[in-house]
């Protein structure tokens, strides 16, 4: 595929094989990503108690969402696949933002009153991460 000055895939449609390729990328930086922020969810609901751990965990959600974002832009996506992309890094973010201000609780009582925040900032991640598998002939994602 032609790249342009900036990086992103000149006007032409993507060939077959290219959005194949792009597909691949995409489901291998998706499933990786949705492993390490299910382990983190996963443990940050198990235990209830450990404030540390669950900083931790919060801390590293944040920093995977950031990564996946990051390799997100460095995919050469169709044009409008792109715009979508674009979307769904700044909703990444403002969830991986809101992470960070959780994991700065100072208790698990104000940790716990940042959970239906969190939950609420899932919504607009998954809508962009609907939209753009369906752009890219993907199926949609088997969880939420």
């Amino acid at each position: 595929m032609l790249i342009t000055a900036c990086g992103s895939a000149a006007s032409r449609a993507p060939s077959p094989a290219d959005r194949v390729a792009v597909s691949r990328q995409y489901l291998a930086i998706a499933v990786a990503g949705n492993r390490h922020l299910e382990h983190d969810f996963d443990g940050l609901r198990a235990d209830h108690s450990d404030l540390a751990l669950a900083r931790t965990y919060l801390r590293d959600a944040a920093a995977t969402e950031r990564l996946f974002d990051e390799r997100l832009l460095k995919l050469d996506l169709p044009a409008a696949a792109e715009v979508v992309a674009r979307l769904l890094v700044s909703a990444n973010e403002s969830r991986a933002r809101l992470a960070d201000k959780a994991a700065a609780s100072t208790s698990i009582a104000e940790l716990r009153g940042f959970e239906s925040q969190l939950t609420a900032a899932n919504a607009p991640v998954e809508d962009a991460v609907r939209v753009i598998r369906s752009m890219l002939g993907l199926p949609p994602p088997e969880t939420s």
